[in-house]
Order: C-alpha cells, then structure tokens, then sequence
C-alpha cells in the first residue's frame, strides 16, 4: 500500500510531529507499504520511510501567515497531482489538509483527518488568525472519509467548532521501549549539576499559551522554601520575544535546555523528581504521557485532555495558581531525593 502522512513540519519537539514519525515507523514495519512524510519543513531524520519537503519561509512570523494562506501559493497546490497514485493520505494538520482535500476530490484518494485540536489565540490578532485557521480547516475536512480524534476532548472541541463528527478515537501512542521506568538520567544530572537537587522538567513549545511564565513564577514561590529545587526547561522557542521575557524572569536554578534530541529526551525524563506542565490548553499532551511512562508524577491544571491521560500525580483546578504551587511545594517536601 501506498501512503502519504502530511504534516506542516517534522521536527521533534513537535507533538503533532511525533505522532506522525511514530505512525509512519509503525506503517513501514510492513513491507508491503511504501511510505511518505509529506511537510513544508523538517529535521526528523526518516527510518523505513521517506520525506519529502516542500519548503516554507524561514521567518517565524511569515511562516504563520504562509501557512494560513497555503492556497495562495499556487505552485504548491498543484503538488496534489503527486498524490494521484497513493492508497491513502492521512493529515495531520492545516494546510496539509489542502493536498489531501484536492486529490481526494480529483483521484478518489482515501483520505483520513487526524484531528489534534485547534487552539485559541492570546490575544485580538491571535485569536482574528486563529478563527480563520478554524474557518479554512473545516473546509479542507469537510470531505474526509474518515475524522480520527485524538482525545474525547479534542472530538468535543471539533464538534464546537465546525459541527462535524469524528468517526473514531485514537488516543496517540508512545514508544515504550524508549520511554520507560528503567531509562537512566546519570548523564543529564551530571551535566547540569542535579545531585541533591529536587529537579522539575518541562518539556514543549515555549509560547504565552503553555503559560511557561507562569511557571517560573511558580518556581520562584518554591525556591523560598526549596533551596535546592531546580527547573528545567526543554524546548524550542516559538515567538523570540516571548522567549527573551521569560528569560529575563529566570534565575540561574531555571535551565534553558533549548532543544535536545529525541532519542535523548528519555534520560531527561528519568533526571527529573516531577513532570510540570502550566498550560492552558491541551489535545492530548505527549509529554506529560512520556513522563509517567519514566515513572514521574505530572503537576498540571486540570484543562482539555489532562484527565483522560494524567493518572500518576496532581491535577489542579484550572486558574488556580494557589494550588499549583502548593502541588509543587507538597510533592517537594515528600520527594525521597532531597535527602540522598
């Protein structure tokens, strides 16, 4: 069988993206089945499988308003007629969903929606692009054979926002035998100096809406009392400016990681006590997932999909900044490794 897995980008810090590395890994096991990752940009290297790129802008603020606006790139649209000898074409997001949309309307290609969820915006423009990010996606999956969910909150928030149905739930999957609660974190306490430390990890987009501000504030209240906690912050910046805010409100116990290999990610799980996440806004939240599956208990709000997934830790009331921090300071206080 031939299959086409598109997505915007391939990267891994994406969550989107991990689950259409991992979907395309399980595809090619098969023999049989030719497989390709379709995206406009991407570093995830391909095994068993291809990629093809098609290209984007490299500013960060002309790649938001190319992708809103995929259709007017004419070139790229006609790239539709490469899907003609596909089985099947899975998209996984916006504008991809516009190749898919074309070559099941022109060759009667199998065409499945994976359903991630679209998110509001922070503020007045945000929210302008975000409504029509909801506007164009409706009309591109309107024609879909089949509409996967990925969390019973994310076929709710779709039928709000389009009136359109999901056909099935697939919760998104992780790699256990890379994410497990055998894997060692040695090499990361050893490289940023944790020994003895009470270590909170984060790991995702750092954008205004996973409130990562709100989560250094957080901290701040918790090094008053737990001299020896750090924080660790995994991930890629979205917006430079968000990123320079948040930087300067850190102190030298915050640690930027920046961006860290997939097959890496496992050890920074095991390095850390707890898994924290401040987000207002989640599908389905990978991380938090890998995280309990290295053994950690997660401290989240209780918001979107975080009651289906998070069984092992703390879900506070959403807005309560009072009870994250006490969720953080009462797990600090009971955690074994303060007195190693």
């Amino acid at each position: 069988m031939k299959i086409a897995i598109l997505t915007p980008t391939f990267n891994d810090w994406s969550g989107i993206d991990n689950v259409a590395r991992m979907q395309a890994e399980e595809y090619s096991k098969n023999k049989k089945n030719d497989v390709t990752v379709i995206t406009l940009q991407g570093s995830i290297k391909p095994e068993g499988y291809k990629v093809i790129r098609l290209g984007m802008p490299s500013n960060s603020f002309l790649q938001r308003l190319y992708r809103l606006f995929f259709f007017l790139d004419l070139n790229k649209m006609r790239y539709y007629n490469q899907l003609k000898n596909y089985d099947k074409i899975i998209s996984h997001f916006y504008p991809m969903n516009w190749l898919a949309y074309r070559a099941r309307k022109k060759y009667g290609i199998n065409y499945i929606f994976w359903n991630h969820g679209i998110d509001r915006g922070d503020n007045f423009l945000q929210d302008i692009y975000m409504k029509l990010l909801v506007f164009f996606n409706k009309r591109t999956i309107e024609s879909a054979d089949k509409i996967v969910s990925v969390s019973e909150y994310s076929k709710k928030e779709l039928k709000d926002q389009t009136g359109l149905e999901t056909d099935e739930i697939k919760f998104n999957t992780i790699n256990k035998k890379r994410f497990n609660p055998f894997v060692k974190g040695d090499k990361i306490i050893k490289k940023y100096n944790l020994k003895n430390k009470i270590v909170y990890l984060y790991v995702g987009r750092i954008t205004a809406r996973k409130k990562v501000h709100l989560l250094i504030d957080a901290f701040k209240s918790i090094k008053e009392k737990v001299p020896n906690a750090k924080l660790l912050i995994v991930g890629n910046p979205t917006f430079r400016r968000y990123y320079n805010k948040i930087k300067k409100m850190a102190d030298d116990d915050v640690i930027f990681t920046g961006m860290v290999e997939y097959k890496d990610l496992p050890s920074y799980y095991a390095a850390c006590d707890f898994y924290v996440t401040a987000s207002a806004w989640e599908c389905s939240d990978l991380p938090t997932q890998e995280a309990q599956a290295c053994g950690k208990p997660v401290i989240a709000f209780n918001i979107g999909a975080h009651p289906e997934f998070i069984k092992n830790g703390i879900l506070v009331p959403e807005g309560d900044t009072k009870g994250f921090i006490d969720a953080m300071f009462n797990s600090a206080t009971s955690s074994k490794r303060q007195f190693i």
